[in-house]
């Protein structure tokens, strides 16, 4: 099995087909392509949504500041602020959200879900939704699969790489896997789950990677938090059967399209957007120079030793 399904059509007839959920084809998939059993597959997915779970934890708990200074304990800062906008669930899943990016920020163990520009995605958003729903780890597993075969179906038809399709492909593919994986979490039919999916990339088309000094900090961190609370809202969307209007493959087949037409300068060079402002171009000869002094005194102290 060289691929999963070429469509989400396809992948919705096949379950309805079979009556088999979601998650199952793509259980086959990974045993086939890994070569291992069902239980070696779900203990390792455990193994990965534990390294989620820490990322969240250690964000929120450990000094978060990057090399660059940009990050500086943004997701404590919020975890903390006393007066929640919406409510204190919500105010919790942008600080675990902003936590787990931040540890990628600051050279962190994280999972790249589906890359390592939107790894806070996912984990804060699962986490929040098992905390609230007390939904038991086997069935967050589970969703984990079904992230992972909309992941495939996006990277076959569009890309969840921000150099290839600007941040609507990292960030917003990662919010749809979320949001998917939250509404079938939560008991909703396949329409459900690909409507939320299709509903999330409708919400993110047209995003680009345009990161400060090259450096997946600014705006990458606050946008996971953005995407986390997109996602929230598209699964809530969804499983209220709000139809999404778009089929969810037309909706791939859109980011794909846009990628293709978004200038270079868009995708991950560093070279428009807030990278091209005054503010980003003084931070990224600071961090040129900050670097260079510390090559500097690399090269002192191995001459020296």
């Amino acid at each position: 099995m060289s691929l999963l399904f070429d469509s989400f059509k396809d992948w919705q007839n096949h379950c309805e087909t079979n009556n088999e959920p979601l998650y199952k084809s793509v259980l086959e998939y990974e045993t086939e392509l890994r070569g291992k059993s069902e239980t070696q597959i779900f203990e390792n997915l455990s193994k990965a949504f534990g390294v989620m779970k820490d990322a969240v934890e250690t964000g929120l708990k450990e000094e978060m500041i990057s090399r660059s200074g940009m990050i500086n304990n943004g997701a404590k800062k919020v975890y903390r602020y006393p007066t929640p906008i919406l409510s204190l669930e919500f105010q919790h899943l942008i600080a675990r959200s902003l936590a787990a990016k931040e540890v990628n920020s600051c050279m962190g163990r994280i999972v790249a879900a589906p890359t390592a520009g939107a790894s806070g995605i996912l984990p804060g958003t699962l986490y929040t939704l098992q905390e609230i729903h007390g939904i038991e780890e086997h069935k967050i597993l589970e969703g984990l699969l079904v992230a992972a075969g909309i992941a495939l179906i996006i990277e076959q038809n569009a890309s969840l790489a921000g150099a290839v399709g600007g941040c609507q492909a990292e960030t917003g593919s990662a919010a749809a896997m979320a949001s998917g994986a939250m509404v079938y979490c939560l008991g909703g039919d396949i329409n459900q789950v690909f409507g939320a999916v299709a509903i999330t990339i409708q919400c993110m088309l047209g995003l680009v990677c345009d990161p400060v000094a090259g450096l997946v900090e600014v705006p990458c961190v606050v946008r996971n938090a953005s995407a986390a609370a997109i996602a929230f809202s598209s699964a809530q969307i969804s499983l209220a059967n709000v139809n999404a209007v778009i089929p969810v493959d037309e909706c791939v087949a859109a980011m794909g399209e846009i990628g293709q037409s978004m200038e270079a300068k868009y995708k991950e060079t560093a070279l428009g957007g807030l990278a091209a402002t005054s503010t980003g171009q003084q931070i990224s000869k600071k961090v040129l120079i900050h670097d260079i002094e510390m090559l500097d005194d690399e090269e002192d102290n191995s001459i020296t030793n």
